[in-house]
């Protein structure tokens, strides 16, 4: 088992209004020292934003990479490591199923051993599955308001169209010529596979499959 310290500090303001480094430090050592644990290291990053997740941090990363099952991160506060309630609950479950603990002094220690740190993960769990409905609600209203303007929405461009300036989903001119072509064929009994061999003939790529999914949607 290894005991690592986490420090972090994004600005100098936080380094002179009680969030400095040595702060930190102390507080970490002073814990280890309480709980009879035996610092490995203590790393520091500096200039990082806590906005940025902990896994994408230079030290952080680092640091996180390395862990292995029976070790321990101890760090001053919630908020020198996480971003968001979201990304605190993510990275403790990723920490629970690799066995390695954390702790987090404003917490009261180990966040898995103490009445409030289940609590806060309770809250945290609560907050981040609403923080997901909100983000799936906003994905849908910005579809269905593209939908509605005719905007493309990604995937394939339907034969017949491509995507204007704007975004939105225009008269491909030549594929609509070929369209034309293909439901005047085939009312006079052509085959499908016939059809798309007529449009290869024009420069055009649509397969059987292609012809039949163009034709039932004119027919609507």
């Amino acid at each position: 088992m290894a005991v690592f310290g986490y420090c972090r500090v994004s600005t100098t303001r936080q380094a002179s209004e009680g969030e400095s480094l040595d702060v930190q430090r102390r507080q970490i050592e002073g814990y280890a020292i309480m709980h009879a644990m035996k610092l490995a290291e203590v790393v520091v990053e500096e200039g990082v934003s806590g906005s940025i997740p902990v896994q994408d941090r230079p030290v952080g990363g680092a640091l996180f990479a390395r862990l292995q099952p029976g070790d321990v991160v101890i760090a001053a506060k919630l908020d020198r490591l996480f971003r968001s309630a979201l990304d605190a609950l993510q990275v403790v479950e990723n920490l629970k199923a690799r066995g390695v603990k954390l702790h987090l002094l404003d917490l009261g220690g180990d966040i898995a051993g103490n009445g409030l740190s289940k609590l806060f993960l309770t809250i945290a769990a609560a907050f981040a599955e609403a923080e997901r409905d909100r983000i799936r609600e906003r994905v849908a209203t910005v579809k269905a308001d593209q939908k509605a303007r005719g905007r493309y929405l990604g995937g394939k461009v339907p034969f017949g169209y491509e995507v204007g300036p704007d975004g939105a989903l225009v008269p491909h001119k030549v594929q609509q010529d070929a369209i034309r072509a293909m439901v005047a064929m085939r009312r006079k009994g052509v085959a499908l596979r016939t059809i798309a061999a007529a449009m290869a003939d024009r420069g055009l790529k649509i397969s059987h499959e292609g012809v039949k999914g163009v034709l039932a949607g004119r027919a609507r």
